[in-house]
């Protein structure tokens, strides 16, 4: 386990980092959002996080946001925040659909491209919920552990 002890970001605001409404929202935000809220934490409390723990929590929110632009219609909104010792992201997007994972072989055998982000966000995540949002579509919230 690699630490860091980073006390180089503290002035994140308190509270979850959140983009909504018509601005662009790409893997690469939601990436940063999570590094900011971390350092930001780290900083201000002076409790190392682990690079690695958080290296999974930066690859869950690029396959929820990937997932969401791919398969959801787009991202419609996304939260950040560091809960305890785990940071919780929540990607919304336009779909219903809930999230299924794909079988990496087709019907002839051969090996598919796509289909594995589903399940890494559930391997990596200590708790994954999907709701349905009131104005429809979906909210996919995962908690990583960083900490």
């Amino acid at each position: 386990m690699r630490v860091n002890h980073s006390t180089d970001r503290t002035d994140v605001p308190d509270g979850p980092v959140r983009c909504e409404g018509h601005l662009p929202c790409r893997p690469s935000d939601v990436r940063t959002a999570i590094r900011r809220a971390v350092a930001g934490r780290c900083g201000a409390t002076g409790c190392p996080y682990d690079e690695e723990a958080l290296s999974d929590a930066l690859l869950v929110a690029s396959e929820l946001t990937t997932n969401a632009i791919l398969h959801g219609g787009g991202v419609t909104g996304f939260d950040v925040d560091v809960d305890g010792q785990a940071v919780r992201v929540s990607v919304s997007d336009r779909s219903d659909r809930l999230p299924v994972a794909s079988d990496p072989l087709d019907e002839r055998g051969r090996r598919r491209t796509g289909g594995r982000g589903w399940p890494i966000v559930c391997r990596l995540a200590q708790d994954v919920r999907v709701s349905d949002l009131p104005s429809g579509g979906k909210r996919i919230t995962a908690v990583v552990p960083v900490m």
